[in-house]
Protein backbone atom coordinates (compact mmCIF):
# COMPACT_ATOMS: atom_id res chain seq x y z
CA UNK A 1 0.00 0.00 0.00
CA UNK A 2 1.25 3.55 -0.89
CA UNK A 3 -0.03 6.88 0.57
CA UNK A 4 -0.41 9.43 -2.00
CA UNK A 5 0.08 13.17 -1.16
CA UNK A 6 -2.36 15.21 -3.17
CA UNK A 7 -2.40 18.17 -1.05
CA UNK A 8 -1.77 19.02 2.81
CA UNK A 9 -2.37 22.52 3.57
CA UNK A 10 -5.15 25.39 3.42
CA UNK A 11 -5.21 25.17 -0.27
CA UNK A 12 -6.41 22.26 -0.28
CA UNK A 13 -6.73 18.79 1.22
CA UNK A 14 -6.24 15.02 -0.10
CA UNK A 15 -4.20 11.61 0.30
CA UNK A 16 -5.05 8.29 -1.43
CA UNK A 17 -4.12 5.10 0.31
CA UNK A 18 -4.20 2.76 -2.88
CA UNK A 19 -2.40 -0.64 -3.56
CA UNK A 20 -2.91 -0.23 -7.59
CA UNK A 21 -6.33 -2.90 -7.04
CA UNK A 22 -8.52 -0.30 -4.52
CA UNK A 23 -8.18 3.03 -2.90
CA UNK A 24 -9.42 5.03 -0.31
CA UNK A 25 -9.29 8.86 -0.89
CA UNK A 26 -8.70 10.73 2.65
CA UNK A 27 -10.41 13.90 1.94
CA UNK A 28 -11.79 16.06 -1.13
CA UNK A 29 -9.97 19.22 -0.91
CA UNK A 30 -8.31 18.87 -4.64
CA UNK A 31 -9.71 18.80 -8.10
CA UNK A 32 -10.44 15.23 -8.91
CA UNK A 33 -8.37 15.60 -11.85
CA UNK A 34 -5.75 15.16 -9.78
CA UNK A 35 -7.48 12.06 -8.07
CA UNK A 36 -7.77 10.87 -11.48
CA UNK A 37 -3.95 11.30 -12.01
CA UNK A 38 -3.12 9.45 -8.52
CA UNK A 39 -4.46 6.74 -9.86
CA UNK A 40 -4.19 6.13 -13.47
CA UNK A 41 -7.45 7.01 -14.53
CA UNK A 42 -8.84 4.21 -13.07
CA UNK A 43 -11.29 5.65 -10.36
CA UNK A 44 -13.32 2.52 -10.19
CA UNK A 45 -10.76 1.27 -7.87
CA UNK A 46 -11.18 4.10 -5.63
CA UNK A 47 -13.94 2.24 -2.85
CA UNK A 48 -14.52 5.05 -1.50
CA UNK A 49 -13.87 8.67 -0.08
CA UNK A 50 -13.80 10.16 3.30
CA UNK A 51 -14.36 14.00 4.32
CA UNK A 52 -13.60 15.31 7.59
CA UNK A 53 -14.77 18.26 7.43
CA UNK A 54 -17.06 20.62 5.76
CA UNK A 55 -14.28 23.70 5.18
CA UNK A 56 -12.97 24.01 1.72
CA UNK A 57 -9.94 23.19 1.97
CA UNK A 58 -11.29 19.66 3.03
CA UNK A 59 -14.39 19.16 1.28
CA UNK A 60 -14.41 21.88 -1.78
CA UNK A 61 -14.70 19.45 -4.76
CA UNK A 62 -16.63 16.87 -2.75
CA UNK A 63 -19.27 17.38 -5.54
CA UNK A 64 -17.18 16.35 -8.54
CA UNK A 65 -16.14 12.95 -6.51
CA UNK A 66 -19.68 12.14 -5.78
CA UNK A 67 -20.58 13.27 -9.60
CA UNK A 68 -18.32 10.54 -10.72
CA UNK A 69 -19.91 8.12 -8.70
CA UNK A 70 -17.35 7.61 -6.48
CA UNK A 71 -18.74 6.95 -2.91
CA UNK A 72 -18.00 9.89 0.05
CA UNK A 73 -18.34 9.62 3.53
CA UNK A 74 -19.01 11.72 5.70
CA UNK A 75 -20.83 13.02 9.23
CA UNK A 76 -24.39 14.23 9.17
CA UNK A 77 -23.40 17.81 10.69
CA UNK A 78 -20.27 18.09 7.72
CA UNK A 79 -23.39 16.92 4.93
CA UNK A 80 -26.09 19.27 6.44
CA UNK A 81 -23.11 22.81 6.69
CA UNK A 82 -22.03 21.81 3.32
CA UNK A 83 -25.59 21.18 1.84
CA UNK A 84 -24.17 17.52 0.47
CA UNK A 85 -26.94 15.33 -0.40
CA UNK A 86 -25.94 11.75 -1.57
CA UNK A 87 -22.86 11.58 0.95
CA UNK A 88 -22.96 8.41 2.95
CA UNK A 89 -23.71 9.41 6.82
CA UNK A 90 -21.04 8.45 9.24
CA UNK A 91 -22.18 7.54 12.73
CA UNK A 92 -19.19 8.42 15.47
CA UNK A 93 -17.35 4.88 17.10
CA UNK A 94 -19.68 2.92 14.98
CA UNK A 95 -17.60 1.11 12.37
CA UNK A 96 -17.98 1.09 8.32
CA UNK A 97 -16.39 -0.73 6.27
CA UNK A 98 -14.89 0.54 2.63
CA UNK A 99 -14.23 -1.93 0.09
CA UNK A 100 -10.85 -3.96 2.48
CA UNK A 101 -11.02 -0.87 4.17
CA UNK A 102 -12.18 -0.43 7.73
CA UNK A 103 -13.03 3.20 9.08
CA UNK A 104 -14.25 4.13 12.63
CA UNK A 105 -15.05 7.73 12.70
CA UNK A 106 -14.21 9.92 16.04
CA UNK A 107 -15.26 13.11 17.02
CA UNK A 108 -12.47 15.96 17.08
CA UNK A 109 -12.05 19.62 18.16
CA UNK A 110 -12.14 22.04 15.33
CA UNK A 111 -14.77 24.77 14.47
CA UNK A 112 -16.67 22.77 12.22
CA UNK A 113 -20.03 21.39 12.67
CA UNK A 114 -19.50 17.60 13.14
CA UNK A 115 -15.87 17.25 12.63
CA UNK A 116 -14.42 14.28 12.40
CA UNK A 117 -10.86 12.11 12.44
CA UNK A 118 -10.56 8.27 11.69
CA UNK A 119 -9.03 5.03 12.79
CA UNK A 120 -8.15 3.06 9.14
CA UNK A 121 -7.69 -0.45 8.89
CA UNK A 122 -6.66 -2.58 6.07
CA UNK A 123 -4.98 -6.39 5.89
CA UNK A 124 -1.85 -4.05 4.16
CA UNK A 125 -1.45 -1.53 6.23
CA UNK A 126 -2.75 -2.04 9.64
CA UNK A 127 -4.28 0.56 12.14
CA UNK A 128 -3.65 4.13 10.40
CA UNK A 129 -5.20 7.05 12.49
CA UNK A 130 -5.67 10.63 10.78
CA UNK A 131 -6.63 13.26 12.78
CA UNK A 132 -6.39 16.63 11.05
CA UNK A 133 -8.19 20.15 11.96
CA UNK A 134 -8.20 19.56 15.72
CA UNK A 135 -6.45 21.10 18.83
CA UNK A 136 -6.51 18.02 20.89
CA UNK A 137 -7.56 14.56 20.51
CA UNK A 138 -9.53 13.06 23.62
CA UNK A 139 -8.85 9.48 22.73
CA UNK A 140 -6.16 7.03 23.29
CA UNK A 141 -5.24 4.16 20.79
CA UNK A 142 -3.64 0.88 20.57
CA UNK A 143 -1.87 -0.81 18.46
CA UNK A 144 -1.35 1.70 15.49
CA UNK A 145 0.99 0.86 12.90
CA UNK A 146 0.76 4.69 11.31
CA UNK A 147 -0.11 8.19 12.66
CA UNK A 148 -1.44 10.79 10.00
CA UNK A 149 -1.67 13.72 12.47
CA UNK A 150 -1.92 17.50 12.27
CA UNK A 151 1.36 19.55 13.24
CA UNK A 152 -0.36 22.85 12.24
CA UNK A 153 1.73 25.80 14.01
CA UNK A 154 4.92 26.40 16.25
CA UNK A 155 3.57 28.79 19.25
CA UNK A 156 6.96 30.80 18.93
CA UNK A 157 6.54 31.19 15.31
CA UNK A 158 3.06 32.11 15.72
CA UNK A 159 3.78 34.64 18.08
CA UNK A 160 6.64 36.26 16.21
CA UNK A 161 4.10 36.31 13.06
CA UNK A 162 2.15 38.20 15.60
CA UNK A 163 4.88 40.45 16.90
CA UNK A 164 6.26 41.27 13.67
CA UNK A 165 2.37 42.38 12.17
CA UNK A 166 2.26 39.48 8.96
CA UNK A 167 -0.34 37.62 11.15
CA UNK A 168 -3.30 39.82 12.92
CA UNK A 169 -4.08 38.39 16.56
CA UNK A 170 -7.41 37.23 15.65
CA UNK A 171 -6.09 34.76 13.45
CA UNK A 172 -3.48 33.57 15.76
CA UNK A 173 -6.59 33.28 18.52
CA UNK A 174 -8.78 31.15 15.71
CA UNK A 175 -5.86 28.89 15.29
CA UNK A 176 -4.66 28.20 18.91
CA UNK A 177 -8.42 27.13 19.12
CA UNK A 178 -8.65 24.89 15.94
CA UNK A 179 -5.79 23.59 15.15
CA UNK A 180 -2.69 21.26 16.74
CA UNK A 181 0.63 22.80 18.00
CA UNK A 182 3.64 20.96 17.32
CA UNK A 183 4.08 20.76 21.40
CA UNK A 184 0.65 19.30 21.27
CA UNK A 185 1.78 17.15 18.58
CA UNK A 186 4.29 15.69 20.13
CA UNK A 187 2.34 14.79 23.25
CA UNK A 188 -0.42 13.44 21.44
CA UNK A 189 1.76 10.65 19.87
CA UNK A 190 3.73 10.17 23.40
CA UNK A 191 0.34 9.50 25.15
CA UNK A 192 -0.23 6.82 22.12
CA UNK A 193 0.74 3.00 22.31
CA UNK A 194 3.98 3.62 19.73
CA UNK A 195 5.22 0.11 20.41
CA UNK A 196 4.41 -1.43 16.84
CA UNK A 197 4.15 2.46 15.35
CA UNK A 198 6.56 2.13 12.14
CA UNK A 199 5.74 5.77 10.75
CA UNK A 200 4.42 9.32 12.09
CA UNK A 201 3.26 11.59 9.05
CA UNK A 202 2.67 14.91 9.89
CA UNK A 203 0.30 16.81 7.61
CA UNK A 204 -1.58 19.94 7.47
CA UNK A 205 1.81 22.03 8.47
CA UNK A 206 1.18 25.74 7.66
CA UNK A 207 3.95 27.12 5.67
CA UNK A 208 3.70 30.36 7.27
CA UNK A 209 3.28 29.15 11.21
CA UNK A 210 5.75 26.15 11.16
CA UNK A 211 9.43 25.06 9.91
CA UNK A 212 8.61 21.81 8.28
CA UNK A 213 12.31 20.26 8.75
CA UNK A 214 12.47 21.35 12.45
CA UNK A 215 9.23 20.00 13.34
CA UNK A 216 10.47 16.85 11.74
CA UNK A 217 13.17 16.76 13.33
CA UNK A 218 11.73 17.38 16.96
CA UNK A 219 9.03 14.44 16.67
CA UNK A 220 11.41 12.07 15.62
CA UNK A 221 13.41 13.19 18.50
CA UNK A 222 10.71 12.61 20.77
CA UNK A 223 8.98 9.61 19.59
CA UNK A 224 11.94 7.87 18.00
CA UNK A 225 10.03 7.04 15.02
CA UNK A 226 10.08 7.69 11.10
CA UNK A 227 8.47 10.91 10.50
CA UNK A 228 7.69 12.67 7.32
CA UNK A 229 6.19 16.27 6.49
CA UNK A 230 3.34 15.03 4.09
CA UNK A 231 3.95 17.11 1.07
CA UNK A 232 1.72 17.23 -2.46
CA UNK A 233 3.86 14.63 -4.87
CA UNK A 234 4.95 12.61 -1.95
CA UNK A 235 4.35 8.59 -2.08
CA UNK A 236 5.02 7.00 1.41
CA UNK A 237 4.61 3.35 1.50
CA UNK A 238 2.83 2.10 4.05
CA UNK A 239 2.78 -1.60 5.41
CA UNK A 240 2.15 -2.93 8.95
CA UNK A 241 4.89 -4.88 8.56
CA UNK A 242 8.83 -3.16 7.30
CA UNK A 243 9.38 -6.69 5.36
Amino acid sequence: MVLKVLGSSSSGNCYILDNGKEALAIECGVSLSKVKDAVDYDISRIAGALVSHEHNDHCGHVREFLSARIPVYMSGGTASAKGVSGANILLCLKKTDIGGFSVLPFDVRHDASEPMGFLIRHEETGDILFATDTYYLRYRFRGLSTMMIECNYDRSILNDNVSGGSLHPSVRNRIIRSHMSLDTCIDTILANDTSCMMRIILIHLSSGNIDSSDAVGKVFKASGIETFAASPGMDIPINRTPF
